[in-house]
């Protein structure tokens, strides 16, 4: 049993390290059967391992997911809940447009009551929660906006920009234009020349 599982944990990490590469060559459409091939694997252990398409793409992102989430945990503690919400927002979109496929990772999926704990917008819903509760309470959002509500948005600007000449500066842009629809009080200043925060290197 102590060999087998350690052919499993070799598969696993032979997998996704496959993965990782083809997602990065060729996105969210990356194939299941080609990672198998190049794994030396059958395409039944791959989807063992990774039975849908989501989980194979949430796991090749589980570092960038984590540190997305540990961001937004940092900057629940941070004096001005509007900046502390634009500011992981924005990280948000750098990452989602700097690397192929992961945007579809984060495309809605809606809501329910049972929803996995290992699903991607799960994870950035409970740690986002705080940063959205006290935006709305500082009333820098208005209080029907939501989670979902600005995920789509993300992924949407995302998905749009992804074949721009300039993805980035694009992505940067639409934002800007975007948080003077949720937060019209200060949103003017941003599209009017500020691009807000730039830096996301603190998120690996």
């Amino acid at each position: 049993m102590t060999g087998q599982r350690s052919d499993a944990r070799r598969n696993y990490q032979r997998i996704l390290a496959v993965a990782e590469a083809e997602v990065a060559a060729r996105g969210a459409e990356a194939s299941q059967e080609q990672i198998a091939r190049t794994a030396g694997v059958g395409s039944a252990t791959v989807r063992r391992h990774f039975p849908t398409r989501r989980a194979l793409l949430e796991a090749v992102f589980q570092q960038r997911i984590e540190g997305l989430c540990e961001r937004a945990h940092r900057l629940s503690t941070s004096e001005d809940g509007r900046t502390a919400l634009l500011e992981w927002l924005h990280d948000l979109v750098r990452y989602a447009v700097s690397a192929r496929g992961f945007a579809h990772v984060l495309s809605y999926e809606p809501p329910t009551e049972n929803a996995s704990p290992s699903r991607c917008a799960s994870k950035f819903e409970a740690a986002a929660a705080p940063l959205i509760r006290r935006a709305i309470r500082d009333k820098a959002i208005a209080p029907h906006v939501t989670f979902h509500d600005l995920l789509t948005l993300c992924v949407g600007i995302a998905l749009a920009t992804e074949h721009h000449t300039d993805p980035q500066a694009q992505a940067d842009r639409l934002l800007g234009l975007a948080v003077a629809g949720i937060s019209p009080q200060q949103g003017a200043a941003w599209v009017a020349g500020d691009p807000g925060p730039r830096d996301a290197k603190h998120v690996e």
